[in-house]
């Protein structure tokens, strides 16, 4: 099997490589089913969609964190680490979900249930960090820039 088709309510027919399809294990907090793929417009793309491949609607907004919070750490619980196998999450490739709104500056991020790519499988995690947002404006910083203007 060298493509799977992808139905999408919001991009249409699209035909991915098979080898694109991240299998969720445990799935993720709030949505079913199990497998997924990234869809971005470029390879540098401020964000991605990470769409259901087996449910036409499901297709949520993600950012990598670094990309606005330079700041941002991500730790593992032991029951994670075993689990996804890794011990330091930069062995994975890190994702947050983001909120749209209407205005930009509305959009928010949810540090606190980071997703994790590692080989092929996704896993949504609690980061164990204390006091991680569930919801941070993910562009106050450029919102504030631009009243100062």
């Amino acid at each position: 099997m060298d493509a799977v088709t992808l139905r999408s309510t919001r991009f249409g027919e699209l035909e991915i490589p098979a080898e694109a399809v991240l299998e969720f294990p445990n799935g993720l907090i709030g949505l079913g089913g199990s497998r997924y793929t990234l869809l971005a417009r470029s390879e540098d793309a401020m964000f991605v969609w990470l769409h259901s491949v087996d449910d036409p609607a499901i297709a949520i907004p993600l950012t990598n964190p670094w990309k606005f919070f330079a700041d941002y750490a991500v730790e593992l619980s032991d029951a994670d680490e075993e689990r996804i196998g890794i011990a330091d999450p930069s062995d994975a490739q890190v994702y947050v979900t983001v909120r749209a709104a209407e205005a930009m500056e509305d959009f928010t991020a949810n540090l606190r249930a980071p997703i994790l790519l590692v080989s092929g499988r996704g896993y949504q995690i609690i980061n164990q960090i204390a006091d991680t947002p569930v919801r941070v404006p993910l562009l106050a910083g450029v919102a504030n820039a631009g009243q100062a203007a």
